[in-house]
């Protein structure tokens, strides 16, 4: 089952389940969103996260962030996701600078990591409902029902969520990334962990996404799923950048030793 993230009335429409990638909608039919990274640096301490990264991201690009532990992918996704501010270098989003005011940006994003970001002692329809408010969505009550029976935790909607199995919980995280039908979707190591049906779930959901011309920064260290999913890679090594380029199926053996060699 797919949550799609066009209109809550397609959001039990069933995905594209095969391993081919997808081919984005035309971008004249969205707004753009353009993420432009130029000499992004970050620092904990003297340690440098992330070093003098330049990167431009055009509206509908699915991008793989690929490489070890440490090598500073979940730093640049936070920083993506505005939840820090480099330490020096400029960040521009669809036209906004990091320093500028972030609060449209913010409701236009879909963020889903380590952290569900579910409230235990709510309901499945009361986390849904908050997320709803914040985001604004009209006839949110219409959108949870649609979005909750996509999940297939229609059944569950009244019952707490501190009683959930983990699997409903991830399945439960999925549906409030795609609530709000954002435009620009981050994900750090998201597969982590998932259940079987969380990650057909999930799968389908970002195939589906990428169709629509959303745009998609995916962290994470496989690299299959990257070759599956992705229209482009960017592979990090100690904080630099060490590869960027076109996802080539054609050639899976090249693309593998690149991968080993920077993040293997």
């Amino acid at each position: 089952m797919t949550v799609s993230t066009k209109s809550a009335s397609d959001a039990n429409q069933p995905g594209n389940s095969g391993t081919g990638q997808s081919s984005p909608a035309s971008p004249a039919t969205h707004a753009r969103w353009d993420i432009q990274a130029e000499g992004l640096t970050k620092l904990y301490g003297d340690f440098p996260a992330l070093q003098h990264v330049d990167l431009e991201v055009p509206q509908g690009e699915f991008l793989a962030l690929l490489g070890r532990n440490g090598a500073g992918k979940t730093t640049l996704l936070k920083l993506l996701a505005l939840l820090t501010r480099p330490t020096s270098g400029k960040l521009t989003i669809r036209g906004i600078t990091h320093d500028g005011d972030l609060t449209e940006l913010r409701r236009g994003m879909g963020l889903l990591g380590h952290n569900s970001f579910l409230y235990d002692e709510l309901t499945a329809e009361e986390n849904l409902l908050f997320y709803a408010k914040l985001y604004g969505i009209g006839e949110p009550r219409r959108a949870i029902r649609q979005m909750l029976e996509a999940i297939g935790l229609s059944s569950f909607g009244k019952e707490l969520v501190r009683n959930f199995s983990r699997g409903m919980k991830q399945r439960l995280a999925i549906g409030r990334v795609f609530l709000h039908d954002p435009e620009l979707i981050l994900l750090d190591e998201p597969f982590t962990g998932l259940d079987d049906r969380a990650v057909a779930l999930l799968e389908n959901s970002l195939l589906n996404a990428h169709r629509q011309g959303k745009t998609i920064l995916l962290c994470t260290h496989q690299l299959e799923l990257s070759l599956k999913l992705a229209s482009r890679l960017l592979i990090l090594d100690r904080g630099k950048v060490a590869y960027q380029g076109p996802n080539q199926p054609d050639r899976v053996e090249q693309m593998r030793e690149l991968y080993l060699q920077f993040a293997g």
